[in-house]
């Protein structure tokens, strides 16, 4: 009885300091946005970066950030795996201080006389995707600004309902949620159901856009960089059920504050003897498209995450057999 209680105290009170924490953290960042805000866009986005690549080392992600650049490049020599973990933090740092200015950033205007922060690659694509009466899937990584995908598509008259996951910390879970949905339309969080929501969008003749370069527990087995990973399913059942096409996108972070956005050539997806498409080698291609991206521009990607940790949760809750008996 009494380790019950003090179960049940514990959890009551470890649950209130939690949301504690979350309130204290979440106003801290919000102060910090204020101030930010103060600045022209360039200073603050540049302060940002500067601040990041003094604090990021300094933090426990970031010598998981070390431990996966050594693996994924050998070759390379420390200095140069520290280089791309800074500029890394850099990256990170931006991306969070460019949702106040996400306005401000996204300037692409086709008809100007001269480019602004935006350029826009595979605009064809955009438009025929827009144009088109029937379901599309468009993927995406961590990379760059990504956020300025769904605005870009929004820009084009491309429907789009985004795949997103809030964060852990539920107050700025809603600061971030409010200024996503004012620039980018229709955003679906990564919940519980959420496959099914997708599917709704596509039956309905709808566009769907999806980040797959993060780990998903009891996922399909992959690799990426040559390492084994799990890997969501979701995309390519959904491109299995539907038939529909499916685009790669990305954002490049260029010098100067500016950015490169890119829709490439719709995906030849591989298929199976009975000709629908084969799910778990789309999935692989999907991979290999990120890691290909990755490869191009590493110091803009998420080396932090735990990607290639791989999920034993069948075996751990796996009941013990019963022993034998030699009676």
């Amino acid at each position: 009885m009494l380790k019950k209680l003090r179960r049940d105290l514990k959890f009551r009170y470890g649950r209130q300091l939690r949301q504690v924490n979350y309130w204290l953290v979440a106003r801290a960042a919000m102060i910090i946005m204020s101030m930010l805000r103060l600045l022209p866009v360039d200073s603050a986005l540049n302060f940002a970066d500067r601040v990041a690549r003094l604090i990021g080392p300094r933090v426990g992600r970031h010598q998981v950030a070390i431990d996966n650049l050594r693996k994924a490049y050998p070759e390379k020599s420390e200095g140069e795996i520290q280089a791309i973990a800074s500029d890394m933090w850099g990256n990170m740092a931006r991306l969070a201080a460019e949702y106040i200015f996400l306005d401000a950033l996204f300037d692409y205007d086709p008809a100007a006389s001269k480019p602004g922060r935006i350029e826009v690659r595979g605009i064809e694509h955009f438009i025929e995707i827009a144009a088109e009466k029937q379901p599309h899937i468009v993927f995406t990584g961590h990379l760059g600004n990504f956020e300025l995908l769904p605005v870009a598509a929004a820009t084009f008259g491309m429907n789009i309902t985004a795949l997103f996951r809030p964060p852990n910390n539920p107050y700025l879970a809603d600061y971030i949620l409010s200024t996503r949905r004012s620039t980018m339309g229709s955003l679906l969080p990564s919940m519980a159901g959420a496959s099914f929501a997708l599917a709704g969008v596509l039956e309905n003749g709808g566009n769907i856009g999806v980040l797959v370069d993060q780990k998903f527990s009891n996922g399909l087995e992959t690799t990426f960089f040559g390492r084994p990973c799990q890997s969501n399913r979701v995309l390519g059942t959904l491109a299995r059920h539907y038939d529909c096409d499916v685009y790669p996108a990305r954002c490049v972070r260029l010098p100067g504050n500016r950015f490169r956005l890119e829709i490439e050539d719709k995906l030849v997806l591989p298929r199976t003897a009975d000709g629908s498409v084969d799910v778990h080698a789309t999935t692989q291609m999907l991979n290999d498209v990120v890691e290909r991206w990755v490869r191009e521009d590493p110091g803009q990607w998420m080396w932090f995450h735990k990607r290639w940790e791989i999920s034993n949760w069948r075996r751990k809750r796996r009941p013990k057999p019963a022993p034998v008996s030699t009676a």
